[in-house]
């Protein structure tokens, strides 16, 4: 199946402000998800992975989404799992790895999944033309947030909420994350159902479970953005020192 390009189709049934969601719950206002957003956190705190996901799409129907970079495909199979036919949304910067792109054409093959390929509002040829070859070198904050940050937020306007694959022991910016949270900037829950795993527990799943991954994590990239801004990392080094590596950044912006 053809990863499908960035729709900008509503998929839940609105009434002005008034969200109806899947399990009949109306959310009338942002003040009732994020008090939705706090009682789940509370609720969900300890709870496996499988019921977050299945709390997150009984509560939100089509109006959620998976988010991946296409590491590997963990959060992609207990989503897909739980609810076949889930959007997934891949960020097509234009500076992919040629395995990063395959696995995300895998991914579309292997799990019953929509994937929803978004591109920027600029090829890399334009983005060049306007601000200058090698951007990403030059401001990756900038770069990051063009290529990026502001795709993912003009089609996260199409759901509700999202899930990702976020964990606390990836950056220290994580740590404080909660298994649903209300996005403030974006005014919109985000769920994380396997924030309190480790990446012993994730290696496991990949081994018990046949989870598809990008060849690249066992050629030295544990972390796998932009092939401009990842490099291969050390034996036992921090995973994510590839990213952004000399330049002090950690994180793209979407999770920040």
């Amino acid at each position: 199946m053809s990863p499908v390009v960035e729709s900008t189709a509503s998929r839940s049934t609105v009434v002005g402000s008034t969200v109806v969601a899947a399990r009949g719950l109306v959310l009338e206002d942002s003040e009732q998800m994020r008090t939705l957003a706090e009682q789940a956190a509370a609720d969900l705190a300890e709870a496996p992975a499988e019921e977050v996901i299945r709390w997150a799409t009984d509560t939100f129907g089509d109006r959620i989404c998976v988010t991946s970079s296409m590491t590997d495909a963990v959060i992609i199979h207990l989503a897909s799992a739980v609810k076949p036919g889930i959007d997934v949304v891949f960020l097509d910067t234009g500076y992919h790895f040629p395995e990063t792109i395959g696995t995300r054409d895998a991914v579309d093959v292997v799990y019953p999944v929509r994937m929803v390929n978004v591109i920027p509002s600029r090829t890399v040829a334009e983005q060049d033309a306007e601000l200058g070859p090698r951007l990403y070198g030059r401001n990756p904050d900038l770069c990051c947030y063009l290529r990026k940050v502001e795709p993912l937020e003009r089609t996260l306007k199409n759901y509700d909420a999202w899930i990702s694959g976020v964990r606390r022991d990836e950056t220290n910016s994580r740590r404080a994350s909660r298994v649903v949270e209300w996005d403030d900037r974006r005014e919109m829950v985000k769920v994380n159902p396997i924030v309190t795993w480790t990446e012993k527990q994730v290696d496991e799943f990949i081994a018990e479970q046949g989870v598809l991954v990008n060849p690249l994590v066992y050629d030295g990239y544990p972390s796998i953005g932009c092939a401009t801004c990842t490099l291969r990392v050390e034996p036992g080094a921090d995973p994510r020192s590839g990213r952004w590596a000399g330049t002090g950044k950690t994180e793209c912006g979407i999770h920040a």
